[in-house]
């Protein structure tokens, strides 16, 4: 008897374990051929002129093979100035945006806002537009950071200093993407 039971618990193990269920939902792919768990974050750099026939504002559509999804968190960095080393060799200074300055024509405040398809950056403020220096309209550069939420909540990232934010995605040496 306990022959005839052991052979059919064995059938009824090997009947179950031969089992296979309905397929679970499919999972969101990954980035730029990367696994989506190990996708940490992207980052792109650009380079425009703040004029009146653009309207004071820099257009970014991002490119078909990034994936930007509602959730993500953008970051927008401003090149604000270089400074040296003790070696005397070039630092850029980035700035988180929305940055302020306060002239003597009034307030001029680079801005952005983003959706998961675009970036605008755009001059706002109490200023006329038309008597920006060349210095603070043309040749403006700026870095786009693209952060899965998850990852921005679950380090407690200081998003306002953008080399700290490069060494905790692991980045510091990462070459920037100025292709889109």
């Amino acid at each position: 008897m306990k022959k005839i039971t052991g052979i059919f618990l064995a059938i009824a193990l090997a009947f179950l374990f031969a089992c296979e269920g309905e397929p679970g939902l499919p999972g969101q792919d990954g980035q730029d051929g990367k696994d989506g768990d190990s996708f940490i974050g992207l980052v792109l750099e650009r380079t425009g002129d703040f004029t009146a026939e653009n309207e004071y504002t820099l257009y970014y559509q991002f490119p078909e093979d990034i994936t930007v999804y509602e959730s993500d968190v953008v970051l927008v960095y401003i090149l604000w100035e270089q400074a040296t080393d003790t070696n005397n060799d070039p630092i850029d200074v980035w700035r988180l945006l929305p940055q302020t300055i306060v002239l003597n024509e009034g307030v001029l405040q680079y801005n952005y806002d983003y959706t998961f398809a675009d970036v605008q950056i755009f001059l706002e403020g109490t200023i006329d537009l038309d008597s920006l220096l060349p210095a603070e309209a043309l040749g403006q550069t700026f870095r786009i950071v693209i952060l899965p939420a998850d990852f921005a909540r679950a380090n407690d990232l200081d998003v306002t200093d953008y080399n700290l934010l490069m060494k905790s995605l692991g980045k510091e040496n990462y070459k920037i993407s100025s292709t889109f």
